[in-house]
């Protein structure tokens, strides 16, 4: 029983699930520190507010804190900019790198300019004979 827990453990998927948690989990740190101690202070100074949690309207008597859902969406679209500019973007343009030009397998129906597979001889959405 013992054993099978260990070779779990010691699996390659868990082990970068583990990875991946602990740097996600530190990265948002570094994150929500860019925004709460940067990106809101130049909110701040334009706003002369350094926070959206304290803003609040009154329904009834009962308080609708849309500030705080304010900072989160704020913090959410900073995580969202920099995942995408520093880790997406940059691992495509390698991958386009390291993969080189893609092979050319559909060609342009010159009377529709619908996309064909390269071996049609008629157009599947017009059925114009195509050459060869």
């Amino acid at each position: 029983m013992l054993k099978g827990f260990r070779d779990f453990i010691l699996r390659g998927n868990v082990v970068d699930l583990a990875v991946a948690v602990i740097i996600g989990t530190a990265f948002g740190a570094v994150v929500t520190s860019l925004t709460k101690d940067i990106i809101m202070q130049f909110v701040a100074a334009v706003v002369h507010t350094p926070d959206f949690s304290g803003l609040a309207v009154g329904l009834h008597g009962t308080p609708i804190k849309y500030g705080s859902f304010l900072n989160a969406t704020i913090n959410f679209l900073i995580i969202a900019a920099v995942i995408y500019f520093f880790v997406v973007v940059p691992l495509n343009y390698l991958l386009a790198k390291v993969k080189g030009p893609a092979a050319v397998t559909n060609k342009t129906c010159p009377e529709c300019l619908s996309e064909v597979p390269l071996a049609a001889k008629r157009c599947k959405f017009c059925a114009q004979p195509l050459a060869a």
